[in-house]
């Protein structure tokens, strides 16, 4: 089950007097992979190597260093802790000694892999959207059930009898959901596939 970061990471550390400073964080689209690592680069230190990955899209960049030794052991790293939606950067600071190849690809993807690991990080789940219409009184207690399923309220439609509710749930909760609000309401509310 592949999962993303609930918040950002840090990892720092130095091999053979060049300094590493990893950072890791979640996303939810391109652009806010691009802006995650503009923000946190550092125009001072002498690379900015990072990777994302969101779905089936991913990026990744060498940043100046030799092909292959750093954006692409960083999303290794990204897809060896089973991450998704998630963006890593690695900044170095050049300390006078050469790493090699082998080096800074153990260098650039160790660090992406620690502080991943470090990560706190939530379980990814695939939701379906499913509607329903309760009335105002019940409406916290729906919203109540949905998230304690894992479920996401993606839109709520005040009307005159009450509100429409569209709702993103696992496939497997689906039915315990249903019955968790037929209990509530004895019956009225009811789950559209």
């Amino acid at each position: 089950m592949p999962y993303t970061l609930s918040g950002f990471c840090e990892y720092r550390e130095e091999i053979r007097k060049s300094r590493f400073i990893t950072f890791a964080g979640p996303i939810s689209s391109p652009a806010e992979a691009v802006a995650f690592i503009e923000q946190h680069s550092d125009m001072n230190a002498s690379h900015n190597c990072w990777a994302w990955k969101l779905g089936d899209q991913y990026r990744s960049t060498d940043a100046g260093e030799p092909g292959g030794t750093a954006g692409r052991p960083i999303l290794a790293a990204i897809e060896a802790q089973d991450c998704d939606q998630v963006a890593v950067l690695v900044i170095r600071w050049y300390g006078g000694i050469q790493l090699g190849t082998g080096g800074l690809a153990r260098a650039y993807g160790g660090g992406a892999n620690k502080c991943l690991q470090a990560a706190p990080k939530i379980e990814l789940i695939s939701r379906v959207p499913v509607s329903c219409a309760c009335g105002f009184g019940e409406l916290t207690l729906v919203k109540l059930r949905v998230a304690e399923l894992g479920g996401l309220v993606v839109e709520e439609t005040f009307t005159a009898n009450g509100v429409e509710l569209q709702l993103a749930i696992g496939q497997a909760q689906i039915q315990p959901l249903q019955t968790q609000l037929a209990d509530l309401s004895r019956g009225r509310i009811l789950l559209q596939h």
